[in-house]
């Protein structure tokens, strides 16, 4: 599965103060060669391996109709990639986390769909010995922990301007702030919620087990076949499809999953991508905060762990082995 650079640009930011970045602009796009093109397919798929939040432009985007014209051949793609960045160090100013990077604006082609992919990658130093054994400092971007990226399917966009899921981007590992300096810069909002469609999928099985009244070894069943699937689609990058899900499940007085779904308005997308920590819900009760973490599978509810809602108490019969063995220590027993 080969991935084509169209055309690719590189910028840079450079802090030089607390108050202040500034702008390296290149004055012609990169040429792609063997290094560029593995640059390209690495961060293509560290990027495609993470977990992404969906957008769609506001109205008043500059990004938005700056991209238009530059897909009309009214501004050419070298261009658009200065303005943008300097759009996008106006932006970042704003925030006294700003550190620069290398600024990446590539567009590209991968399994017949195009894609914009703006970036702002950080660069790392090491070490390394050469042939003379010589040791040299050497810098390099760190494209695995890239969290400032964003990715605009510019066919679905084109072919489908209503889609409120063709633009991505990564939230970040420093909370929110990141995510909404980005969405500034590219003049968008929240479209596809993913989380609340895994949810709304979580809810929807537990209310048909109900309907279903099922009993407890059932309904731990039929939720467990739903994370089978669920887990293998997340694995294989592909997203959850209602119909061959609902193929899957057994059936409830003829009425299939999908069926109940639409019936009871769950308002659920034909696909979507997976969450992981919403799903883990289907096999396992888990939480922490005030100094407890408590994680366990669901089947043992009822039968080795007890909750009384009315006292707010868990009741644990049988510790695992190693927990015991350091209460033991701790009791002197």
């Amino acid at each position: 599965m080969s991935l084509d650079i169209e055309q690719i640009a590189l910028h840079q930011l450079n802090k030089r103060d607390e108050q202040t970045l500034d702008v390296v602009l290149r004055d012609t796009l990169l040429t792609p060669n063997a290094a560029v093109d593995e640059m390209m397919a690495e961060l293509h798929r560290v990027y495609s391996a993470k977990s992404k939040a969906y957008g769609l432009f506001n109205e008043d985007s500059e990004l938005k109709e700056a991209l238009r014209s530059c897909r009309k051949g009214d501004d050419d793609f070298l261009s658009f990639s200065r303005a943008a960045t300097g759009r996008l160090r106006d932006e970042l100013a704003k925030y006294p986390f700003a550190e620069g990077g290398v600024v990446l604006f590539c567009h590209y082609r991968f399994l017949a769909v195009e894609y914009l992919l703006v970036a702002v990658l950080s660069s790392r130093s090491s070490m390394r010995v050469n042939e003379q054994l010589d040791v040299s400092s050497i810098h390099y971007l760190d494209i695995n922990h890239a969290d400032i990226v964003a990715r605009i399917d510019l066919t679905e966009w084109e072919t489908n301007p209503e889609s409120t899921r063709y633009l991505t981007f990564l939230k970040g590992r420093v909370g929110r702030k990141v995510s909404d300096f980005f969405m500034d810069f590219l003049g968008a909002g929240v479209g596809l919620d993913t989380k609340a469609q895994n949810r709304g999928l979580l809810q929807a099985v537990d209310d048909f087990c109900t309907e279903a009244q099922l009993d407890k070894n059932e309904r731990q069943n039929y939720r467990q076949q739903v994370y089978t699937y669920c887990n293998e689609q997340l694995q294989a990058g592909e997203e959850i499809a209602l119909d061959d899900l609902s193929e899957e499940l057994p059936p409830w007085n003829d009425k299939k999953f999908k069926e109940f779904t639409q019936e009871q308005g769950y308002q659920l997308e034909e696909t979507f991508p997976a969450d992981r920590s919403t799903l883990r819900q289907l096999t396992k009760f888990a939480g922490s905060g005030g100094g407890l973490t408590i994680n366990f599978d669901a089947m043992l509810m009822g039968e080795r762990i007890f909750w009384d809602p009315a006292t707010d108490t868990l009741t644990i019969k049988g510790t695992p082995p190693n927990l015991r063995d350091q209460l033991q220590r701790k009791s002197g027993k």
